[in-house]
């Protein structure tokens, strides 16, 4: 069902949004009524955190690491606990997010691919209704998407990517509706020293279990948690500018969601929970219950048609993902029944689909020769190197094993509430096969509906695997974005 727009005492069963948009039933929505010049409208908000895990947030359940004010706009909103990425790779995550396609449809699925001008945007209609676009921080989707945006503010070499936030919001058109990207790089490598003024101590640390717990490992993650409660110093900073009467928080969704997993091995750039699933808040005056939390499977690729309904817009028939604003309405709602995520060429060749429901995730490896080598500057990073050395003196557990293990299994099964760290393969377990089968059926349809077909032939890696370094006679694959402030 597609819900948006104006009096919404139809669709949402009393619930009145403080907007009014025209609407044609509940099953149809028509544009704003309104003209570009009043800002009566509901903005739109996304703040996108650089690969931060999403149970590494107070508010999902972290003991120790300090985000205060992320844990008030998840009480001031709704929490997701069972929210995903379409791919924990940055430039294809954001690209996706953007057009509400998954990346191997967005022309745009390795690392460092630019969005091609001919892709549909959720921003550029919003623009077209009259809204003004602005993106501030990491800028890392390449040029032709920059016309989507009447105003980027792109980091220059600075540390957090917020430098620009505060200003961004602060020159917005006062008489028109606005959308703001708000992009960090918090908490991407390399970590620093001093980013807060109370740094974590190794105490505060809660070692994932794909790690080793060693006091260097314990201080690499201790830097990565200051880098956290960076970002939420940012998102305070946000929050208490919207905050102001002039920017009417009261008319404002505030979206905020991470990239990918923590820049750990076994983490960022897999399919594994622990490098899709995302701390996604949705805060919405009037519609959401503050407090509310979801345990509705939802989508990254669902928040373009999301944020378009709201604003009572059409739906591109190119967007691929569905709706969840009746989750929005009702947190028991259900918009999907299985999401699906994948990882392509992120520095190293890769190739893996998995598909999830709330109990069982399907894993397909289509290059099983290759390890799951994480990104390369995890590679350089100091966890690695000792995890390499712990490696070769066969001191690894076979969690901590996994990004080293070649051949990979073709295919992976997990029960995730009996082993919700996908840390046991039931693939081949003869009273389970018939899961993957079903599940297997399900993504072979996917594949076919979203058009998912395989490379001409297979990306070779970049960097040395052992290393981290760019291997000789490799060409640098051009980034997609630039450091250079406008």
């Amino acid at each position: 069902m597609r819900w948006g727009g104006g009096d919404l005492s139809l669709c949402l069963a009393g619930i009145i949004l403080p907007v009014s948009i025209a609407v044609v039933g509940c099953g149809q929505t028509t544009s704003t009524s309104h003209s570009p010049g009043t800002h009566d409208r509901l903005n739109f908000v996304v703040i996108v955190a650089d690969d931060v895990a999403w149970d590494d947030i107070g508010a999902f359940g972290h003991p120790t690491i300090r985000t205060p004010n992320l844990d008030v706009l998840a009480r001031m909103g709704q929490r997701f606990t069972q929210a995903f990425l379409t791919t924990s790779s940055c430039s294809p995550a954001r690209c996706s997010i953007l057009t509400g396609r998954y990346p191997h449809s967005t022309g745009a699925a390795d690392l460092h691919d630019p969005l091609p001008s001919d892709q549909v945007t959720f921003v550029e209609k919003l623009k077209e209704a009259g809204y003004y676009t602005a993106s501030a921080g990491k800028w890392h989707m390449g040029n032709a998407a920059l016309a989507r945006f009447d105003r980027v503010r792109r980091e220059a070499g600075v540390s957090s990517g917020a430098e620009f936030w505060l200003q961004t919001i602060r020159e917005r058109p006062p008489d028109r509706p606005y959308f703001l990207w708000l992009a960090s790089l918090d908490a991407h490598l390399p970590h620093e020293k001093g980013t807060i003024p109370e740094p974590y101590r190794l105490e505060d640390v809660v070692v994932p279990g794909v790690l080793p717990d060693l006091p260097e490992i314990r201080a690499d993650l201790a830097l990565y948690y200051e880098e956290v409660s960076r970002l939420d110093d940012n998102v305070g900073a946000v929050l208490t500018e919207l905050g102001s009467p002039r920017n009417d928080a009261r008319h404002t969704v505030v979206i905020f969601l991470s990239d990918g997993g923590r820049p750990f091995p076994g983490c960022k750039a897999t399919v594994y929970d622990r490098g899709v699933k995302t701390p996604l808040i949705v805060r919405l005056p009037g519609v959401v219950k503050p407090g509310a939390v979801s345990a509705s499977l939802v989508s990254t690729v669902d928040i373009a048609p999301t944020i378009l309904e709201l604003a009572g817009l059409p739906i591109p028939k190119t967007m691929q993902g569905v709706s969840f604003a009746p989750v929005l309405r009702d947190q028991s709602a259900e918009v999907r029944a299985y999401v699906v995520a994948e990882q392509n060429w992120h520095d190293f060749a890769v190739r893996q689909r998995a598909i999830r429901t709330k109990t069982l995730k399907y894993i397909r490896n289509l290059y099983p020769e290759l390890p799951d080598t994480p990104p390369a500057d995890t590679v350089r990073a100091r966890t690695y190197q000792i995890m390499e050395r712990l490696r070769n003196a066969g001191q690894l557990t076979a969690a901590q094993m996994n990004c080293f293990v070649r051949p990979r299994p073709p295919e992976e099964l997990y029960d995730l509430i009996a082993d919700p760290d996908e840390t046991r393969n039931l693939a081949d377990a003869q009273d389970r096969r018939t899961a993957p089968q079903n599940l297997a059926a399900m993504l072979d349809r996917w594949q076919a509906e979203t058009n998912d077909a395989p490379p001409r032939e297979q990306r070779p890696d970049e960097y040395d695997r052992e290393t981290g370094l760019r291997l000789p006679g490799a060409e640098p694959r051009a980034h997609a974005g630039s450091h250079v402030t406008d």
